[in-house]
């Protein structure tokens, strides 16, 4: 954002707060602000902007004339997407025509593994939840020529990959094999089942180049097995519906760094007592419909010496009693050498009970799982591991691998 002037806000983030302000009436009602340049003092005042207030307020909300995004949506000026509801009910984004798709192609120019994809014809694979957040993702049952849009080919038809019936996977690896992708992207849990099929088919698809985990939190798990199936180079690329993508960085690398093209990324101290983990506060850039202005996205990074680690969701973290943190990274850290799974979730059933569900071809050696998890979980904890052949999603198809009690799905 260039050189600080004293205690100024940047330029380029008060033209945009400014511009935010132009466009949606909606932050004027929640907090004026004055003509005089913008201090930091008055930046933080600027009330911060939640999921809850979006839901609650309406995105019609963000509108001075509701009318006339209702034509730009029948003129296809405008586009809707719904989020899934995972936290405070759905939620309905308004966007530009053409936004998705030009935020998506600023994370692919942040990313050294994804640049060269930029500005030319490349085939791409996308499987994740119907509701994903894309605004390209199909609703029907259209047959395969008429998923293939720009180059991408959307092979999910159904909600929960664990009750695909293996005449599905057959079609899923089949339109996998005619596309030749040199790009799949999906949800961890969907690409790691993806990855089972292959593997279990005798299939190999030599074309990837590039593996891209989004929609939701991934395990090593995930990463290890989506790998046996398909050896290229794994991105993670995070972001919302609402928000789009913010962070992108090689996967299990702790090298994710903000897409400063796509937005300004506030990062705000979450606990004392937790050096170098935050909150994130999100400012969209250039964004017409439903900009977004401190906007609470819910998410927790954690700074390294090679860039941030996305933690995940608040609620989907753990506190033992020393105050100490509890995360995915954590749980992959301590399974035994040698365990392999599709799929896991740690599951929080008393105040210091946990089961660990998990999803293998073999029944692994529990009294070790059990013992490794809880000695890092500590203060007496007692876990009991169980060896399913599915596991569940929430009603919004997403999956949780961390689930400490109070948490709300």
């Amino acid at each position: 954002m260039g050189a600080a002037d004293g205690d100024r806000v940047p330029p380029p983030l008060e033209a945009e707060i400014r511009r935010i302000y132009s466009l949606s009436p909606l932050y004027g009602r929640r907090f004026p602000i004055h003509r005089e340049p913008l201090r930091w003092g008055c930046y933080s005042e600027i009330p911060v902007l939640s999921k809850r207030e979006i839901v609650e307020a309406g995105h019609q909300s963000f509108f001075e004339d509701y009318r006339e995004i209702e034509r730009g949506l029948q003129e296809r000026r405008f586009e809707y997407e719904s989020t899934s509801g995972t936290t405070q009910g759905p939620m309905t984004v308004i966007m530009e025509d053409g936004w998705w798709n030009a935020q998506t192609q600023r994370a692919y120019e942040a990313s050294p593994l994804l640049r060269s994809f930029v500005g030319r014809s490349y085939r791409k694979c996308v499987l994740a939840p119907v509701g994903c957040s894309s605004n390209l993702c199909p609703y029907e049952d259209h047959p395969f020529p008429h998923r293939y849009f720009d180059g991408t080919v959307y092979l999910n038809l159904s909600s929960d990959p664990f009750m695909f019936p293996e005449g599905e996977w057959d079609r899923i690896v089949l339109e996998l094999q005619a596309v030749k992708p040199e790009v799949i992207e999906g949800e961890p849990v969907y690409l790691a089942l993806l990855a089972r099929a292959v593997l279990k088919r005798g299939v190999t698809v030599p074309s990837v180049k590039a593996v891209i985990l989004t929609y939701g939190k991934a395990s090593l798990q995930h990463s290890r097995r989506i790998a046996e199936a398909f050896p290229a180079p794994q991105v993670d690329l995070y972001g919302s519906t609402e928000a789009g993508y913010i962070f992108v960085g090689e996967a299990f690398r702790d090298n994710s760094q903000a897409i400063d093209s796509n937005a300004f990324i506030e990062l705000v101290p979450w606990r004392q007592e937790l050096a170098d983990v935050y909150q994130i506060y999100v400012t969209t850039r250039g964004r017409s419909a439903m900009p977004l202005l401190r906007y609470h996205t819910g998410d927790i990074v954690r700074r390294m010496p090679t860039g941030y680690r996305i933690l995940g969701r608040e609620r989907d973290l753990y506190f033992r009693a020393d105050g100490s943190l509890v995360s995915v990274s954590e749980v992959d850290a301590v399974l035994p050498e040698g365990f392999a799974c599709w799929h896991y979730s740690l599951v929080q059933t008393g105040d210091k009970r946990w089961d660990f569900h998990y999803v293998g071809e073999h029944v692994a050696d529990h009294q070790r799982i059990e013992d490794a998890l809880a000695g890092m979980l500590g203060e007496g904890a007692r876990v009991n591991a169980f060896r399913r052949r599915v596991i569940a999603p929430a009603a919004s198809g997403k999956f949780a691998l961390l689930k400490p009690l109070g948490s709300i799905r």
